[in-house]
């Protein structure tokens, strides 16, 4: 391993790992590590900023199945190289770099060969199977790292590695007409920023979601409406997505669609859909599909739309020492926009 030229990296290391304690107690665990070692192929990260991503609370409240345990969670990582691996190419000591949820795919299987790596059945996922940037550093591979454009500060750029990847892919996955009217229902972190790209693109978007605060926020990005997640929106709409993890929306999004709309389903965990009334609901050619992670060129594709359009999140940043209490402000809804663990603070 190459370390960053004229400074000494320490052995050790803070992390915060994850407790299996969910809501009612502490979700993380302060403790220490050693630094990693980066392997073949990896690049050592010295973290800088890490968004705090509803997913995150899904690995911690068991939301999703445990796998690695405990785990570092946060895949919203960017950070400087401060070392490679052997054989580690596309990046040198010095780079910034992003580090977002896909974490590897296997390359062979009919779903990686066709473009759709998001599906690989071995597909293994940032702080969830290996683990991610609550921590000093991290380690990733590098052909799935993102080279970052300068024109963003870190913290605006951390909640598009996972926020901003999934909510332009359930966006494409939407099928918006050039000009069409789009519903968003939840409004937190992922909606916020493709609610700017959407209107950056010139489309009329409808916001649902709870929250006064929110709601204000979506206005005031150039939302043509903004009510409560039940409401029915002031025209039929083309295209809506669910980010909200309520099942319930479901149908109400549904009822909301003119003929030949599509609805798009963001989460990667979502409560029980009711059933459908197959008249109200599905009739007239509607749609619905889902989103699965993303693939690396939706990463590239959103980070050079984001410096082009100037999409900006709106950020409440926390020092590390705080992250047990930005995912409880997250869990109670008391996050307007992103949240980001300022991972650079209290550090020696």
């Amino acid at each position: 391993m190459s370390a960053e030229a004229g400074r000494q990296l320490p052995t050790m290391m803070r992390v915060w790992e994850t407790t299996g304690e969910g809501p009612g107690g502490p979700r993380l665990r302060a403790g220490t590590r050693p630094v990693p070692s980066p392997a073949a192929g990896e690049l050592l990260v010295r973290v800088e900023v890490c968004g705090v991503c509803r997913t995150d609370l899904h690995v911690t409240d068991h939301d999703l199945p445990r796998h690695r345990w405990p785990v570092v969670p946060g895949h919203e990582v960017v950070g400087t190289v401060v070392g490679l691996g052997p054989a580690t190419i596309g990046f040198a000591v010095g780079d910034r770099v992003g580090i977002a949820w896909l974490r590897s795919t296997c390359g062979q299987c009919r779903w990686c060969r066709s473009g759709a790596e998001n599906l690989c059945p071995a597909a293994r996922f940032t702080g969830w199977d290996e683990d991610g940037g609550y921590a000093d550093y991290t380690v990733a591979p590098a052909a799935f790292a993102y080279a970052l454009p300068d024109e963003l500060a870190s913290a605006d750029l951390a909640p598009l590695l996972c926020a901003g990847i999934i909510g332009y892919r359930a966006l494409r996955r939407a099928g918006l007409p050039p000009g069409g009217r789009l519903g968003l229902y939840g409004f937190g972190a992922s909606a916020h920023l493709t609610a700017q790209l959407a209107i950056a693109q010139g489309a009329q978007v409808h916001v649902l979601t709870r929250g006064d605060s929110a709601r204000a926020l979506a206005l005031e990005l150039g939302a043509l409406s903004a009510g409560a997640a039940d409401d029915h929106p002031p025209v039929p709409l083309d295209s809506a997505i669910v980010f909200a993890p309520a099942g319930e929306l479901v149908p109400v999004a549904l009822e909301a669609l003119d003929r030949g709309g599509t609805l798009s389903l963001a989460g990667i965990h979502m409560s029980d859909v009711p059933p459908l009334d197959y008249g109200r609901h599905l009739f007239l050619e509607k749609t619905v599909t889902s989103v699965t992670a993303n693939t690396r060129a939706d990463g590239a594709e959103l980070l050079r739309l984001a410096a082009a359009l100037r999409i900006r999140p709106q950020v409440t940043s926390y020092p590390f020492d705080r992250a047990n209490e930005a995912l409880d402000d997250l869990w109670e809804g008391r996050v307007t926009g992103v949240a980001v663990l300022d991972v650079t603070s209290g550090r020696g």
